[in-house]
């Protein structure tokens, strides 16, 4: 188990895949996919994943660490734990996907496009997660790990996927635990991982904006210490006795419109370094394509993710209005 990410990015399968470890099995499943079942019997069960995107190196590493810890005896494993490196060929290679962006076709939107590398490995992970989640504890989380080439206002947040029932506030506040200053709501469902464990499984599904996009070996690991330390104390003592009376501290927003590249014409009126949760007031342009136009159109809306390269079809950044914390 010790060498799953360093068998993983050579794209090697090991002599054994499956084995004991301090207090848990585990088996290798399939490329990039490793399960953990702690011999006592469990109520949670959680999908960590990292590396959908290939150039996303940092969350990774952190992961490694992390199952270095568990291998150690470090923690002893409380959850059902499900480990995703999303897309192993592009961590191979440092670039973000091969042929189409990973995260934009879950939910069976795979199935809508030519075959292909991304194709393929989503209609896999959804397989496995379906079958993890059949198999598995009630209490179900997803924590999916991201690092972004933009700056942001807010360096480490999370994007939470559209949900009909409240957000526990155990969950929200774990991810405070783990440093995140920000979370954003959306409000209707999309293609990414989280959005399907969330749509299919009702899992508590969180994308993690950690911080910078670096090439492996570059990264500054310290930058992710506490969101490390809440990991390994998460899969220690679960959700609930890691929750003192504390004061909601992110700042909370939810998607209000969607910047979509419509056509060969689309512009994206917002300049190149423009760093995420910029604010922009009522009425500014903000992207076009011929005739059609989107402005701002509340007072105040911040951007997230802008990307004037993605390709037609796809979402060329989401914009958004603050809103009170949950449990504020």
């Amino acid at each position: 188990m010790d060498e799953f990410v360093q068998k993983t990015l050579a794209g090697l399968v090991p002599a054994q895949t499956k084995g004991e470890g301090p207090g848990f099995r585990w088996q290798w499943l399939e490329q990039g996919v490793i399960r953990l079942t702690p011999h006592s019997k469990v109520t949670q069960s959680l999908i960590l994943s990292a590396g959908i995107h290939g150039n996303e190196t940092a969350p990774v590493e952190i992961l490694s660490q992390v199952l270095d810890a568990l291998w150690r005896g470090d923690i002893n494993l409380c959850w059902d734990v499900l480990v995703v490196l999303g897309n192993p060929l592009a961590l191979q290679t440092g670039k973000r996907y091969q042929a189409c962006d990973l995260n934009r076709l879950f939910g069976g939107r795979w199935a809508k496009l030519e075959p292909g590398t991304e194709c393929a490995r989503a209609e896999l992970l959804e397989q496995v997660v379906g079958d993890f989640f059949a198999n598995c504890a009630p209490v179900r989380w997803h924590l999916d790990m991201h690092t972004a080439i933009r700056g942001s206002l807010h360096p480490r947040f999370g994007v939470l996927p559209a949900r009909n029932t409240a957000w526990p506030a155990a969950f929200l506040h774990w991810l405070e635990l783990a440093g995140l200053e920000a979370l954003v709501f959306h409000q209707t469902p999309g293609g990414t991982f989280t959005h399907f464990t969330a749509q299919y499984y009702d899992a508590l599904s969180c994308t993690m904006e950690l911080g910078k996009a670096m090439p492996f070996g570059q990264n500054n690991l310290s930058v992710f210490s506490v969101t490390r330390h809440a990991l390994g104390e998460l899969l220690g003592r679960g959700p609930e006795t890691l929750l003192a009376q504390q004061q909601p501290v992110a700042r909370c927003y939810k998607v209000s419109q969607q910047l979509t590249r419509t056509g060969e014409k689309f512009i994206l009126h917002i300049p190149d370094d423009t760093v995420n949760f910029t604010p922009f007031s009522k009425g500014v342009l903000l992207a076009e394509d011929g005739k059609n136009k989107q402005v701002v159109q509340q007072e105040t809306e911040y951007v997230l993710f802008p990307n004037p390269l993605v390709a037609q079809g796809l979402r060329a950044g989401l914009m958004l209005t603050e809103i009170p914390h949950p449990y504020g």
